[in-house]
């Protein structure tokens, strides 16, 4: 059996600590899946093909990780995907109460889809996707937040 992973988010951007977190777990895994989650309610400041070509490009060369966009349930993905792994990085212990209560939840769904945590790395803890959309708005230059396979000029503020 082939150990298969999904790394679901909505990407907006992806962060250096999205992309840390996905290339410590290949080890790990035969496939992981980066799934650009598509949620209908949520308004996104990138278009959703702009996060799946960063994506993309971010992964080029790692030919274990296949990207794709889904909409619904993350466990349904997985079952359609043949994952048997949900991959997760946690930044802080507010990370740690949310992504375990969304696991039980998967696990009472799909029991046969296990969720694995990772710890992000100290040094990219405080980057989230919220707190870079907010610099690149500002006109604040996000580079050192961002992988570096991604340019990104910050907008221009009238």
């Amino acid at each position: 059996m082939k150990n298969v992973a999904v790394f679901p988010g909505s990407f907006d951007p992806i962060t250096k600590g999205h992309e840390q977190i996905i290339k410590r777990a290949l080890p790990l895994f035969d496939t992981i899946y980066v799934a650009l989650g598509v949620n209908t309610t949520k308004s996104y400041l990138f278009s959703e093909e702009q996060r799946a070509e960063w994506l993309h490009q971010v992964f080029a060369n790692e030919p274990k990780i296949k990207v794709v966009t889904y909409t619904g349930l993350t466990v349904k993905l997985c079952q359609d995907l043949g994952a048997n792994y949900i991959l997760r990085g946690l930044r802080n212990t507010g990370d740690f109460v949310y992504e375990k209560n969304i696991a039980q939840m998967n696990a009472a769904m799909v029991g046969q889809v296990e969720t694995i945590f990772l710890l992000t790395d100290p040094s990219l803890a405080a980057i989230n996707a919220s707190i870079v959309r907010e610099i690149y708005k500002s006109g604040g230059d996000i580079s050192t937040f961002i992988p570096n396979a991604i340019t990104l000029t910050p907008p221009a503020i009238k």
